[in-house]
Parts: C-alpha cells; structure tokens; sequence
C-alpha cells in the first residue's frame, strides 16, 4: 500500500466521446477533463465501464490513455480500467497502460467466467507481478457475476501494488467487514454514488462516481463534508439523490451520456450493444437536470 492514498474525495469515470461518424472525439474528451479539473476532481478514470471500455479498440485505448495523460499533465492522477475476463490479456492491458503513462490502474474483476475466489485472487496477483503501478480493485457483481469475499480482499491486499479497492457490490456490512479485516491495508473507495456517505463514515477514502461526470463540485464536496460535517454532507447527497437515480435509469453509461448532451457538452451516442433512453426515461433525466439548474 502506498504510505498516502493516491487519492482522497472525488474521482470521475469518465465517459467516451464519440463523433457523428463514432470515432472517439477528442475534441470533447479535452473540454471533458478540463471541467473536471476546474470543479475540483481529484482523479479521473478513463477506459473504465462509464467509459465503454468493452467496445473499445486497442488503438483507441492507446489513443484515449496518450491524450488523457498529456492533457491532465499530473495535475491529477491519470487512472485506467484495464480489467478483462482472460487474465493474460488483462495483464497486456495493464502494462501497455504503465508504458503509456498512466498512474494507476482500475482493474475489475474477471467477469462470465465465474472464476472462484481463489481464481480472482490469482487473477490479481498475475497482474500484480506484471505492473510497477498502484492498482484498484473494482468489485461490481451486478456486472460480473462474481462477489470478492472480504477474506478474499485480505489476501488480495497483500500483493504489491494493491492499494484500493472499488466496492460496488452495494453490501454495507460487506464493506464493514472487509474494512475490519483489511484495517489500513486497503483502501476504500465507493462504487456506488449513493454510498458514498456511508463507505465514508465506516474508513472510506472517496468515491469513484458516474454523478462526478455532470457534477463533479458536487460529487468533490459531498466527499469533503462526510468526514467534516456528516449532517451537512447528507443534506447535499439527498438533494441530488434524485438525480443520481435518474443517471442510472437504464444501464449506465446510457443515462449519463444523455445528460452530458443535454448540457452541451457534444459526447455523441452510446455503441451498440448500448441504445438511446426511451422517451419516457429522457423526461425523466431532463427533469432531474433542469431542478438543478443544469440545463
């Protein structure tokens, strides 16, 4: 584990631009990471789920990864969704991602194969031994089909290079747990924007948010708060509790992509086997932005 967090508070995943012709429209990826790091994000994730990773080239990773990291220039860490259900291309990935100059890693967990939980722990380790990076974990069981165990975390967090994991297996008294067993082995990080708080109250570090991608002040101070004034961070987080449901509407990042147009910010559509929101969830979504004052 590093000897302080690679980061603390607020980190975006961001999604992929694409043009009318779907190429990655990096015009707009530019304009993306510098609203982020105008309202106080503290690291930025691309290539990740938000960022439709799954139907993405290899040249286009490439592609994104070399812009990203010579845009944000270390003004914040560079982290890059590396994760594969094949162990072998997952390491590939996540050395290509250090030779590109990323600065950490996000690597889920191997996902159809419904690997066991000593197969998800030797996943991890291949890739350990293969990287000079931090690496994070991502837990998402709704998406995989695989739960890393607490137990599991603990030999997991002893491998070089593991510093942080993101939960998203919605299980408070999971989090509990791990965070019992692991102590300060492991950081821990929200997968999920509406637990940020209480991840927070148990020895949390922050949350990596899709709601970051339309509010990312917002998504920075409720982080800020939660240790500070816990009354005041709730009172913000169930403000925009609302619209966090409504940018989860159908699968991500279908919703959040929408909103981000909606606000001009020109991110194109979503790649099949992704579609459009229905009519009646962009209403809903429009809703949502407009109480806010977003569009």
């Amino acid at each position: 584990m590093l000897s302080k967090p690679l980061f603390k508070g607020s980190g975006v995943a961001l999604i992929s631009p694409f043009t009318e012709n779907d190429s990655v429209d990096f015009e707009t990826l530019e304009k993306l990471i510098e609203f982020q790091i105008e309202n106080g994000t503290k690291a930025i994730i691309v290539c990740g789920t938000t960022g439709e990773s799954a139907v993405l080239s290899e040249k286009e990773r490439d592609e994104i990864i070399n812009f990203s990291v010579n845009k944000i220039n270390q003004r914040v860490p560079l982290i890059v969704g590396t994760g594969s259900n094949n162990t072998k291309h997952a390491g590939k990935l996540s050395e290509r991602a250090c030779e590109l100059g990323a600065d950490a890693l996000l690597v889920v967990t191997p996902y159809y194969n419904k690997s066991s939980q000593d197969g998800i722990a030797a996943h991890y380790e291949y890739i350990c031994k293969r990287v000079s990076v931090p690496v994070i974990v991502y837990n998402v069981p709704s998406r995989t089909g695989v739960n890393i165990n607490p137990e599991t975390y603990t030999r997991i967090s002893k491998f070089e290079n593991v510093v942080a994991t993101k939960e998203a297996n919605g299980d408070i008294s999971s989090v509990i747990k791990t965070r019992a067993l692991c102590d300060k082995s492991l950081d821990i990080y929200s997968g999920n924007d509406d637990q940020t708080l209480p991840i927070i109250s148990v020895g949390g570090i922050g949350v990596i948010s899709v709601f970051a991608n339309v509010c990312p002040k917002e998504s920075q101070q409720i982080c800020e708060l939660a240790g500070k004034e816990p009354e005041k961070a709730a009172e913000l987080l169930l403000e925009f509790q609302g619209l966090m449901e409504a940018l989860f509407v159908d699968v991500n990042p279908i919703p959040v992509k929408a909103a981000l147009n909606l606000m001009k910010f020109r991110c194109g559509s979503c790649r099949l086997p992704l579609t459009s929101l229905s009519p009646k969830n962009l209403e809903k979504l429009k809703n949502e932005l407009f109480k806010h004052n977003l569009i």
